[in-house]
């Protein structure tokens, strides 16, 4: 087996001094999991990035796959989330020392609370994600998580955890694409030292026949995938499309030499429509 030459990643630094990786590799329970695909993700392609979550059902798998390839633990980047069943402060800590368990891991690089709405009664929203929030900034404290975050999470969840809690998030993990762009969250993590991650940079394939995707596509000789992976990271934001395709994943990571032009990147931009493919948590308390 031929070894790829270590992929040239960019990363973006987070607020307490650690760099992300700007493209990584997610990984899902909706389409299946592969262990060989990570193995060739790893091995191969390069990818040093690793993105799942408990309620993905994979984590032990993905353990044995990310030592099957044989790339040391220090030189990768891996993040996991915390599901709402498992919030507050309790819970959450012992799920993600289950998590480092099942993953044969000491520590994760990136912990994130998976999602702004808590499912225990008699408890609201904004209490147990504070409750939780304080459990990982003791995980962050004790050297478990290197690094914690949120996902999904909307102007006024993290406007209250910066109001309840002392640790503001170095991640906010949200769905991305050239139709759904939130850019007044994207501009207030901005200004309060939040890296803004992306999940469906494809808008679960979606964006792939879309007339202008596809022109510009045509234009770079690229792939309509790998230009709004392109798009997505030349934004400045950290991007992980999901693949268990080998060919696939070897495309998504070629979008480091080439660069869309300002037109281009405008016209990508104007496709927004506001359509979530994915969750909504916009009605989220």
């Amino acid at each position: 087996m031929l070894l790829a030459p270590k992929q040239s990643c960019p990363t973006i630094p987070l607020s307490n001094g650690l760099h992300i990786p700007i493209f990584g590799l997610g990984t899902s329970h909706d389409g299946g999991y592969s262990h060989d695909a990570i193995v060739y993700a790893l091995t191969e392609c390069g990818v040093r990035h690793i993105d799942t979550a408990k309620r993905y059902g994979c984590e032990q798998k993905l353990g044995d796959a990310i030592r099957e390839s044989g790339i040391p633990r220090r030189d990768l980047w891996v993040t996991n989330k915390l599901w709402p069943g498992d919030y507050g402060y309790q819970a959450a800590k012992k799920a993600c020392l289950d998590s480092c368990s099942l993953m044969g891991f000491k520590y994760f690089d990136l912990y994130l609370m998976h999602w702004p709405e808590a499912t225990q009664p008699g408890c609201s929203n904004r209490e147990m994600r504070a409750e939780t929030w304080r459990a990982l900034e003791e995980l962050h404290k004790e050297g478990l998580c290197s690094a914690i975050g949120v996902s999904n999470f909307l102007v006024h969840h993290l406007e209250e955890l910066k109001e309840d809690c002392s640790v503001v998030p170095h991640v906010n993990q949200v769905e991305y694409h050239p139709f759904q762009q939130p850019k007044l969250l994207m501009e207030y993590c901005r200004q309060e030292g939040i890296v803004f991650e992306g999940y469906s940079p494809l808008a679960k394939g979606q964006v792939l026949d879309d007339p202008a995707v596809l022109r510009i596509a045509q234009k770079y000789e690229r792939t309509a995938a790998q230009i709004c992976i392109r798009w997505s990271i030349q934004n400045g934001v950290v991007t992980i499309p999901k693949s268990i395709n080998k060919k696939r994943i070897q495309e998504n990571c070629q979008v480091f030499g080439f660069q869309l032009e300002e037109s281009d990147m405008a016209a990508l931009g104007s496709l927004e429509d506001g359509r979530h493919v994915t969750w909504d948590p916009t009605n989220v308390e």
